[in-house]
This record gives structure tokens, sequence and C-alpha cells, in this order.
């Protein structure tokens, strides 16, 4: 069960970085916007890690 879980989480945190920092790094937006968009991209890697943490967790019972 933890294998499968570290390999849905792997791919979860993948696809953020791609969808998420590439727009940071190569759009043609105002400073403004990327910035919006970068802060917005790490909030959804600390949730990510923080489920990550509380499944990891709940499947060692």
């Amino acid at each position: 069960m933890k294998i499968i879980l570290r390999i849905m989480f792997s791919i979860a945190f993948l696809l953020v970085a791609f969808f998420g920092l590439g727009p940071v790094l190569f759009a043609d937006g105002t400073a403004g916007e990327r910035i919006v968009t970068l802060v917005v991209v790490i909030m959804i890697f600390i949730l990510l890690y923080i489920l990550y943490k509380w499944a990891i967790k709940k499947s060692r019972n």
C-alpha cells in the first residue's frame, strides 16, 4: 500500500512541477503574474507534502 502512495504522490509532484513551474519560468506575463503563480505553486507543493506525510502515517496503522 505504501509503494502505491509513493508512486501516486511522486506523479502528483511531477505534474505540479511541470505544469506549475513552466508558466513561472517561460510565460511572457508580467513579473507580478509570475510571482502570484509561483506563490500558488509553492502552496500546492506544501499542501501535497502535508497530505503525503498524513497518508504515509495513516498507512502504517
